[in-house]
């Protein structure tokens, strides 16, 4: 396995100084009833229907953690940002679930622990996605899936992974494949959208 700082480049964002505000967007805090509702909806037809192990990575302040806790599943979630775990572990307070410091692209858990891994908006961030998936799922059980949410922003200088980018990634290492256009419903992001957003649901 290669050294961690090969492995991870993300953005020059400081993530610990963006965590008091990050909540604010209504995709990232759920706050409004509607939002929120809308991405459990999701959360229900993309996780499995019997309580399952949840690998939230690049969790956040962990509102989808909190999600799917609350949806009955065990939950890990994992942030290389100290500010934004301390919020996810607030947030998540008395559900079954637990929040570590760590690297999203090498989290630290534990080999084939996990029945799902769920990723939003942080593949792209990651320099070496074919080598980070291919570790992932060595952190799945046989018959685990990928939740790969993810799309292209901005028209200017755009950013983000194409959707064929991320199917190609997964080809090799997943069995059935599906996309979820997820840019048709404005509810998930309390706004309309016009840019590619996403889910990919791997089985391996």
């Amino acid at each position: 396995m290669s050294d961690a700082s090969e492995w991870t480049a993300g953005t020059d964002v400081d993530w610990d100084a963006q965590a008091p505000g990050f909540d604010d967007e209504p995709d990232h805090g759920l706050r409004a009833p509607e939002t929120r509702a809308a991405w459990a909806g999701r959360l229900r037809g993309w996780l499995p229907d019997q309580p399952s192990d949840v690998l939230d990575l690049g969790c956040g302040t962990g509102s989808l953690a909190l999600l799917a806790a609350e949806q009955g599943h065990r939950v890990t979630g994992v942030d290389a940002s100290p500010a934004m775990v301390e919020r996810a572990r607030a947030k998540l307070a008395g559900q079954d679930a637990r929040v570590l410091c760590g690297d999203a692209a090498i989290p630290p858990v534990v080999e084939e622990g996990y029945d799902v891994i769920l990723v939003r908006h942080v593949l792209w961030t990651l320099p070496r996605p074919a080598e980070v998936l291919r570790h992932w799922r060595t952190l799945l059980r046989p018959g685990g899936r990928f939740v790969l949410v993810e799309g292209v922003w901005g028209s200017l200088s755009p950013v983000g992974m194409p959707v064929d980018e991320v199917t190609g990634l997964l080809a090799p290492l997943a069995g059935r494949i599906r996309v979820e256009p997820l840019s048709d419903d404005p509810l998930l992001w309390g706004k309309t959208v016009t840019d590619e957003r996403y889910a990919v649901l791997a089985e391996i």
